[in-house]
């Protein structure tokens, strides 16, 4: 298959994956040195100026020259994730596939704007995510891209560690009509990411992984979406959500009586952003109408057979909490 979209490919990007990731180049989906590791920390030291950490994960900017990927100690045209080298996740090795899989299923599926991206091995046969920055453009213009802890005012110095935790769904929501001048399609599909993130349970969703783009023309709009997973995989316990849908969002009926977000919540989020109820409730429709299409692609995922299920159990069960009533 594919790497990128899963298609029949004879192991090779496929033309429409070559076309979104390389400008139509034939990139070979192996690249030419050996993942992370104490065998090659000198070549990675020696390729990187120093090594982007997210998380728990490691991150190498790439170039293209030619038909060939290289590490850069500069700004690259592509972001490369390993398998996380964190003890504390559980199936490390799944985490390229996982993310992968989420945001194929949020753009093939559900039409969301994602970046483009696919997953490529390493020369050893390591598999890792690869994505392509949309903030740079193949003339070398970049255009400013700033997340929603950056508009909201939040640091880590001044707001401490966790200050990408703080904030609430609402407050994105508020920023993007305060900095979107077409806001009103901006916060339906926003509206539409949060619920891909629950459904998903992309417990990580916090205020750096939502972005506002500048335009060619010197506007803003919401960036295309990025670092989508089902988190659930590797931290079981984590909370449903990164950060609050809204303020007093657990005092609701549904919430206190199973102790959870229901479409309740969801509904009470939408209004307090602007949305029509009657849109709101087509974008809720929306997205829980394609069960059966996400199931067919966890099932040509990259992900081992025990992965697969869990992926598809934890969706299920997100899905199932949306249809239900008091």
């Amino acid at each position: 298959m594919c790497p990128g979209c899963f298609k029949d490919s004879s192991k090779h990007y496929c033309a429409d994956c070559r076309r979104l990731l390389f400008d139509g180049r034939k990139v070979k989906p192996i690249l030419s040195f050996d993942a992370p590791g104490p065998a090659t920390y000198g070549f990675f030291q020696e390729n990187t100026r120093g090594l982007s950490v997210s998380g728990a994960q490691l991150k190498y900017s790439l170039f293209l020259e030619g038909d060939l990927l290289r590490l850069t100690d500069g700004t690259g045209q592509y972001i490369l994730k390993p398998i996380p080298a964190s003890t504390q996740l559980y199936r490390a090795n799944q985490a390229p596939a996982n993310e992968h899989l989420t945001m194929q299923i949020a753009a093939r599926v559900f039409n969301i704007k994602t970046a483009a991206n696919a997953l490529i091995n390493f020369n050893d046969g390591q598999p890792a995510y690869l994505t392509r920055r949309f903030d740079y453009f193949t003339d070398g213009i970049k255009f400013q891209l700033e997340d929603m802890a950056q508009l909201s005012g939040r640091s880590e110095k001044k707001d401490g560690t966790h200050y990408k935790y703080k904030g609430s769904y609402l407050e994105i929501a508020q920023l993007i009509q305060q900095f979107v001048v077409a806001y009103p399609p901006a916060l339906e599909h926003f509206f539409r990411l949060v619920i891909f993130n629950y459904l998903f349970s992309n417990g990580d969703a916090h205020l750096k992984n939502f972005s506002l783009l500048q335009t060619s023309m010197g506007d803003y709009q919401l960036s295309p979406a990025y670092d989508l997973m089902s988190t659930v995989l590797h931290t079981p316990n984590e909370s449903d959500t990164a950060i609050d849908l809204y303020p007093g969002d657990t005092e609701g009926t549904f919430f206190q009586t199973f102790g959870y977000y229901g479409l309740p919540e969801f509904q009470t989020l939408a209004n307090k952003m602007g949305i029509n109820p009657a849109r709101a409730t087509n974008i809720v429709q929306f997205m829980l109408s394609k069960k059966d299409s996400v199931l067919k692609l966890i099932g040509l995922s990259f992900l081992d057979e025990e992965s697969k299920q869990l992926y598809a159990k934890a969706y299920l069960e997100k899905r199932e909490r949306l249809t239900s009533n008091l």
